[in-house]
């Protein structure tokens, strides 16, 4: 019976074929044993020279790190071994050796010679256990917005305008159109189709020109962005407390052997059960102050701001009401004091940083206009956009959820880069 490694445990007693790749190897005795992983998850092979030909027997010693092999055997309980179970081996295929010792060995290697060979680091149990959470929290995205009701979408990677800025935009010449960005949003193009649709999601890759290299980075990143018509800022925020606890608790229920294996203390990831924190950013100011920082209306609250935060709530923070004047031209003003807009960021508990931002955005438009021109936004390229409040303007909402931010909260990952297969970055774009 030809078996995933995962499944092993449900197998007791019984012979299952498994195939994958060598890992660790040792010697006890007339005993040999091996690792073998297959992707889904590890175990343990123990071989004897009492259960293989003479030529299985030989052939052990000649297996390398990562050769790939076909193995039959008979599952055994043993709660010592990786996943509860070992594999008594019977029946050995040998389907490749490397020619050479595989580079990524066992010792410790420095960052920039694992980012050269991240198409052989992926392999590694941390980071294959880091890419299934990074499945899980897409999984659960997906699952929780569908329940709700949301249709998920596309919108266009190549756009004509800037969603937020020029500053940190990709360029590149389209035909004879002249030039067109790589998009850092499709925050727009949501609005337009929530318009129809009612509720959307998209789920992207984005890009971000900043010449960055923080820990917190990519140049290119996905972004999971709903859009909601006839949604306030306070519906918005109820349903991103919903959706990161439903991400939490599907991780917690599902990836339990994988943050194990990442050493995650998943106590700390228990307490966002609980209802999430809410400050004012003139509140966060306040607080921020109390603590030693000197911060005025209208600062920006910077990656230190947002890891103090973070470090002293066991749950995410919501910090609503930041300066209009510092916030994108479509967020929309707070009636009640329209030096603010109607916005959230959500700041993640452990030092993590900011993992979603959004507000409710300005139905009105010659609001919409005065706060374009207030950017130094040209009008032209936005009319089909003001086409939206033209046409049976409504409240509306959205946010965006940076995947890999997220999957870097929950995995506890040290830097953004481990939380995406090929991370590009300012000074990386190989492999």
């Amino acid at each position: 019976m030809l078996c995933e490694v995962s499944q092993l445990p449900n197998f007791l007693e019984k012979k299952v074929i498994v195939r994958g790749w060598v890992g660790h190897k040792r010697k006890s005795g007339k005993i040999r044993f091996m690792t073998l992983r297959d992707g889904s998850a590890v175990v343990q092979l123990v071989f004897s020279a009492d259960e293989l030909s003479d030529g299985e027997w030989a052939s052990f010693s000649e297996l390398k790190q990562e050769s790939s092999v076909v193995i039959s055997g008979v599952v055994r309980n043993e709660p010592r071994a990786p996943g509860g179970v070992e594999l008594l081996v019977n029946s050995l295929e040998i389907v490749q050796i490397p020619e050479q010792h595989y580079p990524v060995t066992h010792k410790e290697h420095g960052p920039d010679f694992l980012l050269t060979h991240r198409h052989l680091w992926i392999r590694s149990r941390k980071q294959a256990a880091i890419l299934r959470i990074r499945h899980m929290v897409s999984r659960a995205i997906r699952s929780f917005l569908d329940e709700q009701g949301f249709v998920e979408t596309s919108t266009p990677i190549l756009t004509p305008n800037a969603c937020e800025g020029t500053t940190d935009l990709f360029t590149l010449p389209y035909f004879d159109l002249g030039d067109v960005y790589l998009s850092q949003s499709g925050q727009l193009y949501g609005e337009a189709l929530a318009m129809a649709l009612g509720k959307v999601y998209t789920f992207t890759p984005a890009f971000r020109a900043e010449r960055s290299k923080t820990r917190k980075h990519l140049t290119e990143f996905w972004m999971m962005e709903p859009e909601m018509a006839w949604y306030d800022r306070d519906m918005t925020l109820e349903l991103i407390e919903s959706l990161i606890k439903h991400i939490v608790q599907m991780c917690l229920d599902r990836c339990e052997s994988d943050l194990h294996v990442l050493e995650r203390d998943t106590s700390a990831l228990r307490n966002i059960l609980a209802p999430f924190k809410r400050m004012t950013y003139k509140e966060a100011l306040s607080w921020l102050n109390e603590r030693g920082r000197a911060l005025n209306f209208g600062d920006n609250l910077g990656a230190e701001d947002e890891v103090l935060i973070g470090e002293s709530h066991e749950v995410p923070v919501f910090i609503t009401g930041y300066p209009a004047k510092n916030r994108a031209f479509y967020m929309k003003l707070d009636d009640t004091d329209p030096d603010v807009v109607l916005d959230m960021d959500l700041i993640a508990p452990e030092g993590f940083g900011e993992i979603v931002g959004g507000s409710q955005r300005e139905e009105k438009l010659d609001v919409l206009k005065s706060r374009l021109k207030d950017h130094g936004l040209p009008q032209k390229p936005f009319e089909w956009y003001f086409d939206l409040r033209r046409y049976g303007s409504v409240p509306h909402s959205g946010f965006g959820l940076g995947l890999e931010r997220t999957v870097a909260w929950i995995c506890g990952a040290a830097h953004i880069r481990e939380c995406i297969p090929f991370p590009r970055m300012l000074y990386r774009i190989q492999p």
